[in-house]
């Protein structure tokens, strides 16, 4: 399989390949979330899903999530390289690493996802990998 960032783009939907992953849920949270489709993003999730961004508490339910998104990810590129999953009897963990572009820096981020047996994201808790100094001055 081919990593994310092994052939340039041509437009924002493209397939994203993450290098030892096959969960299409996963490759459809990053290709939406390229495309800015904050709403699609969120039917991902289960309807108590909850995203775990930098700096915030859990972000729970569908509009949170699309909301949140709507504000805070607009503009950016999220270049996810390889990963792992792990099927355990009522779960997936999928630990994915890569990159996260914005239009003013790009950080090296990871992100843990948890899918139920319907394949729907129960959580994604995404974290910035930097120096506590980059860290701070990140955030706002």
């Amino acid at each position: 399989m081919q990593a994310a960032n092994s052939t340039p783009p041509t437009d924002n939907s493209r397939t994203i390949a993450i290098a030892g992953i096959n969960e299409p849920t996963i490759s459809n949270y990053f290709e939406t979330l390229n495309a800015g489709d904050f709403e699609s993003t969120a039917a991902l999730f289960a309807p108590d899903g909850v995203m775990y961004a930098p700096f915030e508490s859990g972000i729970v339910g569908h509009n949170a999530i699309a909301s949140y998104l709507q504000q805070e990810a607009r503009g950016l590129k999220a270049e996810p390289r390889e990963g792992i999953a792990e099927i355990q009897a009522d779960v997936t963990k999928v630990q994915v690493s890569g990159k996260v572009q914005m239009p003013l820096f790009g950080v090296n981020v990871s992100w843990l996802f948890l899918l139920n047996p319907q394949q729907q994201i129960t959580s994604v808790t995404v974290k910035l990998l930097a120096s506590p100094q980059e860290l701070l001055s990140l955030k706002r």
